[in-house]
């Protein structure tokens, strides 16, 4: 909509106007016509429900016939997963997502959980989180999107954290990477946090 004021007898555009708050529609939009068919949180949509999230770990994978009803885990990894593309590491800051990001409401369905309960998930199934990333590369894998003969990735950006015992060559890695595969799961967890 184009607003024109008057100056004299000449009719002047001045600036695009956008739709009143208060104007109703006829036509409402949908949060599906807001999010386009390409992006990240179609893929984090369809990803998570490819995934068997009593078979990765997740606590409250099997609803409790009694009870409150708990959010589903699956609406909350994925929270979590945009989250970690978005760079958003705050349950508080995306406690407020939920309730003004557009993609995030997509996402999850309008749900809105407080930050306890995003910490908590966090806090709870840290294990399965372990069991998800390993899912991920697994994927990656038989898709073609990494040939898969070594996996390293350090999360920080300067060298100077890097610490002489804990920097690992080839053949450490392979051997820790064979430790991890014959260890039971929370073992495993035990060893991660041990060593890192």
């Amino acid at each position: 909509m184009l607003r024109t004021e008057r100056y004299g007898a000449f009719f002047v555009m001045a600036y695009i106007q956008g739709e009143s708050r208060s104007q109703t529609s006829l036509f409402p939009v949908s949060l599906e016509e807001l999010i386009p068919a390409d992006h990240l949180v179609r893929v984090i949509d369809l990803y998570v429900s490819k995934l068997d999230l009593i078979q990765l770990g997740f606590d409250k994978a099997r609803p409790k016939g009694t009870g409150r009803p708990s959010y589903d885990p699956a609406d909350q990894l994925k929270l979590y997963l945009y989250g970690y593309f978005q760079r958003i590491r705050s349950s508080r800051r995306l406690e407020a997502e939920c309730q003004r990001n557009i993609e995030v409401m997509w996402l999850i369905n309008r749900l809105k959980p407080d930050f306890k309960t995003i910490a908590d998930f966090r806090k709870d199934n840290k294990p399965a989180f372990v069991a998800t990333c390993r899912a991920f590369v697994r994927f990656c894998r038989t898709a073609g999107l990494i040939a898969g003969e070594l996996v390293a990735i350090d999360g920080s950006k300067f060298q100077a954290v890097a610490s002489a015992r804990r920097h690992l060559n080839l053949k450490q890695l392979k051997r820790q990477e064979e430790k991890l595969d014959t260890m039971p799961r929370k073992t495993a967890i035990n060893a991660l946090r041990a060593n890192g």
